[in-house]
């Protein structure tokens, strides 16, 4: 069925959340109905618009500590895309490479890992990218803050959505 984005008070997107739940924050007075779907869900007594798009009343302030690396944040942080030749990828087909391989003494950090196509993975090998003569598109660099991932993730974004998730 269909899910809904929650913002925080200033519009900024923080996840995707059930219909079911935000529904629930509406009746308790914690968020606003910003947009709904034409579809409509029914109780005996009442009938409701499934919410699209729900912002909280109150500002909700989210510590800035840095992202845990993980294939998914690591794929946010390259916006999807081959760090050597620059292929928009699925989460399915992204492989993580190690700038300076672990049999060269590399670890696993955000600034020795990047999102690569399988194919220039396996090009590069256990080489650094200079020894590969490949470039990266740009430098591995711990992120301060990633944007909602599993908003990002989700398929098919209603148009709604959109609005809210521009950058």
């Amino acid at each position: 069925m269909e899910t809904t984005l929650l913002l925080n008070a200033s519009y900024e997107p923080l996840r995707v959340i059930t219909w079911q739940r935000a529904i629930t924050l509406s009746f308790l007075g914690k968020v606003e109905i910003v947009d709904s779907y034409d579809k409509e869900v029914r109780s005996v007594s009442l009938a409701l618009k499934v919410p699209a798009v729900v912002r909280l009343l109150r500002y909700v302030k989210l510590g800035r500590k840095r992202p845990p690396l993980s294939k998914t944040n690591l794929l946010a942080r390259d916006e999807f895309s081959c760090q050597y030749c620059h292929l928009t990828l699925s989460q399915r087909d992204a492989t993580v490479d190690h700038i300076v391989p672990r049999s060269q003494g590399g670890g696993t950090s955000w600034e020795n890992v990047v999102v690569a196509c399988g194919s220039c993975n396996r090009k590069k090998g256990g080489r650094t990218p200079a020894e590969a003569r490949m470039q990266l598109a740009k430098p591995a660099v711990a992120p301060e803050w990633l944007p909602v991932l599993n908003v990002r993730l989700h398929r098919n974004l209603p148009e709604c959505w959109l609005i809210f998730l521009s950058s």
